[in-house]
């Protein structure tokens, strides 16, 4: 368990003073964020303030995770690693989006089609290679069942559980990205989540089916929870350090870099975990975004140019409204947290009631 506090506290410091120093390194090469010319008014003054923040925050997460296992010498995990990759793969599509944009100095960055082709691709290869690298108890990082608070009977096979894997990131990583609109609203909804999987993975790891003593009907079959609940820690931890920045009025910016490895980081530890359906609660702000988003599109083609919203994503139709922002975000992190307690409150309900 000390694993954890390591991880958190590690990546928590390194990415508070790193962040600093990353600022200094950004805004000194000119890499700004470009403000598009359709948003709010009041976010122009956010124009040049440095992005691609989210490259501090996967890096403190990463080297906090593995200062945990060195000063614990404990072996990292094969579940572990494959979050790594696919958060690894997310972050650098992010980063090209962000260079392209502060190279060309405006808002266009990847082509939409390539961007979501290539998340498509790296959810797609995390979920195959999920089902892959058995242990000596015949389990591999993700199921081949559907889970929702924990594994259920629901066969699946290779071909859907992919696929499913696929909507999942897609959704998770692209609703996060919707959701960074305001200074620290993204960061501070995603700590939460994180801190959620902590919980669900030390849960997990205490009612294993493989340890001595469990009862069979209140465990859980899960390959690495312990592990995969350090490396919650170091994102959370990670996350934490960032907000210090990241906080309105914001000195830097995570950028899609961060916003797209997030969302793939949240979803890739609810199928490792087994817990894929209560992604939903525990990712439920980001949800609700990405509907506003859906609802004010779908309304504007049928309606003919009418809107819904006064601005999509939600948060924007609140700033129009004129909420100040700090008041948007601190109120959106409330509906996250009670979102991520309904989530805790359905996983562990799920598990009295056995």
């Amino acid at each position: 368990m000390t694993q954890i506090l390591f991880a958190g506290a590690f990546a928590l410091a390194f990415a508070l003073f790193g962040t600093k120093g990353l600022i200094h390194i950004l805004a000194g090469r000119g890499y700004g964020q470009i403000i598009r010319d359709d948003g709010p008014s009041t976010h122009k003054t956010k124009h040049g303030t440095p992005t691609m923040g989210g490259i501090i925050f996967i890096s403190a997460a990463i080297i906090g995770y593995l200062f945990a296992h060195l000063l614990t010498a404990t072996p990292v995990t094969t579940s572990a690693i494959l979050v790594i990759g696919l958060v690894v793969g997310l972050g650098l599509v992010g980063f090209l989006d962000d260079w392209l944009k502060v190279s060309r100095q405006n808002s266009r960055g990847l082509k939409g089609r390539y961007k979501l082709l290539t998340q498509a691709a790296l959810a797609g290869i995390f979920g195959y290679l999920g089902l892959q690298f058995k242990d000596a108890n015949q389990l591999s990082p993700i199921s081949e069942y559907l889970s929702g608070v924990s594994e259920t009977t629901i066969y699946l096979g290779t071909f859907l559980v992919v696929l499913f894997i696929i909507v999942m990131v897609m959704s998770a990583s692209n609703g996060v990205n919707l959701t960074d609109g305001l200074d620290g609203l993204a960061t501070g909804a995603t700590i939460m989540t994180f801190i959620a999987f902590v919980l669900i993975g030390v849960w997990e790891f205490g009612q294993n089916c493989q340890l001595d003593g469990i009862v069979a009907s209140n465990c859980y079959q899960v390959r690495d929870p312990l592990d995969l609940a350090v490396l919650a820690a170091a994102f959370a931890g990670g996350c934490t350090g960032f907000l210090w920045w990241n906080t309105a009025p914001a000195k830097i910016i995570m950028g899609d870099t961060g916003s797209l490895a997030l969302g793939g980081a949240i979803a890739a530890l609810a199928a490792t975990l087994r817990v894929e359906l209560l992604l939903i609660p525990l990712g439920g702000l980001f949800v609700i975004v990405t509907m506003s988003v859906v609802i004010q599109t779908l309304y504007f083609k049928i309606s003919g140019g009418k809107r819904v919203f006064r601005m999509a994503p939600l948060h924007h139709h609140f700033e129009l409204k004129g909420w100040a922002e700090i008041t948007v975000v601190i109120r959106f992190w409330i509906i996250s947290g009670l979102c991520v307690a309904g989530g805790i409150g359905l996983f562990y309900a799920q598990w009295v009631v056995k």
